[in-house]
């Protein structure tokens, strides 16, 4: 169970303007600006939850996470992780979780990935015999055989990312956090990783955070979405409930054969050339079955396709609605 109850977390940057003058000027007086990059922050995980918490840029996702890492300490507030205060028990806590961060590497730079995983065992003082099945279990599903004599410098960001995953995995974690894991993945990889987050969720009960700007990892692995924006949590509810939330227009994608029809109200054209045309529909005027009815009482419907918003414009809509 995690357990977040008013966490707040402030930074103090120093700023100034540019030009060799202003740098002096910055040895005797310095400008600093203090950051709220946490405010108030609250919500509960259960165990063996999988949640995406999405959030702008500078929003407090990582921060949140470092939190819950035991890697930061907040300000002020009670953060409780299966009955451990992380910064406080962080030898204790961090033999349960794994973390991945995407813009950062716990892999040893200039040894074989195989050399920093035997090194990563030893850190977490994982038995032989465990470690092995679970080696070759990650390198199986990972596809890693062929790159784990490779040095971690010589290895793409791709297959970096993956080996990151493995390396995170390796003393089989209660807890695993995802910030940004599949950046740099190609569609494969990806398919690949979220799959087997699926798995390892489905069959280890492994709870599971994510923080990523790839909605489709979003929609592929979660079901209940935090949004933070500004330090804040402004939402916590399921994606399915986001979706109707947002999805306030239905896109009509028609093919037809004969002259273009006439709109009725409620029908906005997007994109129109000869044959085809994009609707924007607003249900609370006109449904899609009566826009469809309507079109083909006028001319030959030869294809129709009726979709919702998208899942990066549902988002976009949220950060619209609570100007972050």
């Amino acid at each position: 169970m995690i357990e977040l109850q008013d966490i707040c977390k402030t930074f103090r940057v120093m700023k100034r303007k540019t030009g060799f003058g202003q740098a002096l000027k910055a040895l005797y007086s310095r400008e600093t600006e203090t950051i709220h990059a946490l405010d108030n922050v609250s919500f509960k995980v259960g165990d063996g939850e999988m949640v995406g918490y999405i959030g702008p840029n500078g929003a407090g996702k990582s921060t949140t996470i470092k939190i819950m890492c035991g890697i930061l300490t907040p300000d002020s507030g009670l953060c409780s992780i299966n009955g451990r205060t992380p910064w406080k028990d962080r030898t204790a806590h961090v033999k349960h979780i794994g973390v991945v961060f995407g813009q950062r590497s716990q892999l040893w730079w200039d040894v074989p990935v195989g050399d920093s995983f035997e090194l990563i065992r030893d850190i977490y003082r994982v038995e032989q015999k465990a470690y092995r099945e679970t080696l070759d279990e990650l390198t199986e599903l990972l596809n890693l055989s062929e790159i784990l004599k490779t040095p971690t410098r010589s290895l793409s960001l791709g297959q970096r990312m993956r080996c990151e995953i493995a390396a995170s995995l390796l003393h089989r974690p209660q807890m695993l956090f995802l910030d940004e894991p599949t950046i740099g993945l190609d569609a494969v990889s990806k398919i690949a990783v979220r799959q087997f987050i699926k798995r390892l969720n489905r069959e280890q009960g492994t709870t599971v955070i994510l923080t990523t700007h790839d909605m489709q990892d979003i929609e592929a692995l979660t079901e209940r979405i935090l949004l933070i924006g500004k330090g804040r949590i402004l939402l916590d509810g399921s994606l399915a409930e986001l979706k109707r939330r947002a999805s306030v227009q239905k896109i009509l994608v028609v093919e037809y054969s004969g002259a273009q029809p006439e709109l009725a109200a409620g029908m906005n054209l997007c994109e129109s050339r000869e044959g085809r045309m994009i609707l924007t529909l607003d249900p609370a005027v006109i449904s899609a079955s009566d826009a469809i009815a309507r079109i083909a009482a006028q001319t030959e419907i030869t294809d129709v396709a009726v979709s919702g918003i998208s899942a990066e414009e549902m988002v976009a809509a949220l950060y619209e609605e609570y100007q972050i």
